[in-house]
């Protein structure tokens, strides 16, 4: 690398970004209008993790080209995990990791949200089933939670304690919802989240097929929508104490988010689509952004 003219090393930076952008357009995420509204260099950066999320969430889930050998899966992580610490020490071997790279130079990224997500991902690989309410919090941390950290210092909007309340809390109410949503989904890959207490509360045996076609599951539904539900009044409670401009990209996707719970709360009998009602971001943002003014 030191021996490269900066030509090449500009020629070389377009090429990692080129990666990166690939695999943004590549997932469909409703996450891109939020980026888009960034500054170039964290808009660069907010990109490069969502690359690295994305990439790492196809092998969990069995999508890459490893498919769902355990070994092949495990192996990939593990690849990851060396590439993450690599590029915290500025010897990337990948397009994602150098971007990434220049993300953790600018942004001061923390190796630890990495590794935490890189955990939740062998959790995922493990395939849960009816978890712990701990488990299931420890999960959301991991699979959620580090990428809302993460999010927050490529957003600029980091402000200590408030941030982590918010990021964390945000995190919560957006994986819940997902849960809520993609039951169905997630018990053809032999998984389901919904908590143990949840499925004694209503009922629900802590089969993944059984539940989805368990008359009780609306029930065990809205139980966990309350939960959901009260993770986003607590990440609201902490706006205030940001700039909501530094904001504005996690507000895109809390809107469409909560209105995707409020309809799902209006009939718990019905579960929509994968990707209903969260492509739709201004009218969500709009919202937010009402209610603090």
């Amino acid at each position: 690398m030191t021996g490269l003219s900066s030509a090449d090393r500009a020629s070389d930076r377009r090429a990692d970004r080129a990666v990166v952008r690939s695999i943004v357009a590549a997932s469909g995420s409703s996450f891109a209008l939020g980026m888009s509204i960034l500054p170039p260099v964290r808009r660069d950066a907010i990109r490069a993790v969502y690359a690295f999320c994305r990439i790492v969430d196809d092998i969990a889930d069995g999508d890459s080209p490893m498919g769902t050998d355990p070994a092949a899966c495990a192996a990939a992580l593990d690849a990851w995990e060396e590439e993450i610490v690599r590029a915290h020490g500025g010897i990337p071997r990948t397009a994602v990791g150098a971007e990434l790279a220049r993300a953790i130079d600018r942004h001061d990224l923390p190796q630890a949200e990495f590794l935490l997500l890189l955990d939740g991902m062998r959790m995922d690989a493990a395939c849960i089933v009816a978890p712990s309410g701990e488990m299931l919090t420890a999960y959301i941390r991991r699979v959620a939670g580090s990428v809302g950290v993460l999010s927050m210092h490529c957003f600029g909007a980091w402000r200590g304690h408030s941030s982590e309340r918010f990021a964390l809390s945000l995190a919560r109410g957006l994986q819940l919802t997902n849960i809520l949503r993609d039951v169905a989904e997630d018990a053809r890959r032999g998984r389901l989240y919904l908590p143990a207490h949840v499925l004694r509360a209503a009922g629900l045996p802590d089969d993944p097929k059984a539940a989805v076609d368990h008359p009780a599951l609306p029930r065990a539904r809205a139980i966990l929508g309350r939960e959901a539900r009260a993770a986003y009044a607590e990440a609201a409670l902490e706006i205030p104490s940001h700039s909501r401009a530094r904001l504005l990209p996690a507000l895109m996707m809390m809107g469409p988010y909560e209105r995707l719970l409020g309809r799902m709360e209006d009939d718990w009998t019905v579960v929509p689509p994968r990707r209903s009602g969260v492509g739709k971001l201004i009218d969500g943002t709009r919202r937010v952004l009402a209610r603090g003014g």
